[in-house]
């Protein structure tokens, strides 16, 4: 099975980074967080992947074409030119590196990469990590009779909550909680080719008019997933992730692979 990444957009919420690099070769612990999602789907066994490209993808391009130069040893004979490999590349990914254009909206890249999904894949953002169990998931939508099953998490607010009496004091703080009743789409999501009905060009966002057609029609299945999630739209963000990975605290899979 096949996993699409929607690795285009302009990251513009993370500029001090996005300025120099797409969002998804901003780093964590030095590997891109494209990476990392990579390394998530191949420790179950998903090694195919379409990346659907956009906002510098010129530089996702050029960070997969020269991978295994970064990672194995190799003589180069300045002479020529030649190169001889001395060892083997530690991943077996095959990776389908799309150009979906500059400005295109998030269902425009998904149809834009239809013609390299046949059957049954995963889709998901390229700035987002979690410990979802992807064997679950598949199964989840395996055992719905649904074009689409998305993950959805309860986040968790940045600030405590202040539970105040009528009079002004205070009942209670709860540090940091979930919004009880709030869901999110996650990303990690399984669909089916017949997606690409509901996306009717480049401008479509896919999380709006796709998406309500297929809730319409009860073609949307909802995985709740309890455990961890975290996107990373902002410095903040990725700091808090930095400092997970350095703590070696990150709940993700960590079956990682040499990047340099």
């Amino acid at each position: 099975m096949k996993t699409l990444i929607l690795a285009g957009g302009f990251g513009t919420r993370l500029s001090e980074l996005t300025n120099v690099i797409p969002k998804p070769l901003a780093e964590i612990g030095g590997i891109p967080i494209l990476q990392h999602i990579m390394n998530h789907y191949a420790a179950y066994g998903y090694n195919e992947f379409v990346i659907a490209l956009g906002y510098k993808g010129h530089l996702i391009k050029d960070y997969f074409l020269n991978y295994n130069s970064r990672v194995i040893d190799c003589t180069v004979n300045l002479a020529d030119g030649s190169v001889e490999a001395l060892s083997t590349s530690p991943v077996s990914w095959k990776v389908t590196l799309v150009d979906t254009g500059l400005h295109t909206m998030t269902g425009g890249r998904i149809k834009a990469c239809s013609k390299y999904l046949d059957s049954t894949f995963m889709l998901t953002y390229g700035d987002g990590i979690s410990d979802v169990n992807l064997h679950k998931l598949v199964e989840f939508h395996s055992n719905n009779d649904c074009l689409l099953s998305i993950t959805a998490v309860n986040p968790q607010s940045r600030y405590g909550m202040l539970d105040i009496s009528p009079s002004g004091t205070l009942n209670r703080f709860n540090e940091k909680p979930s919004f009880t009743n709030d869901w999110v789409n996650a990303g990690f999501m399984v669909a089916e080719p017949e997606i690409f009905n509901y996306i009717d060009d480049s401008s479509t966002v896919f999380e709006e008019t796709p998406l309500a057609r297929l809730t319409a029609k009860s073609l949307v299945s909802v995985n709740k997933h309890h455990g961890f999630w975290q996107c990373m739209d902002t410095l903040r963000e990725k700091d808090y992730l930095e400092k997970l990975w350095k703590d070696n605290q990150s709940p993700w899979p960590k079956v990682l692979y040499p990047t340099r």
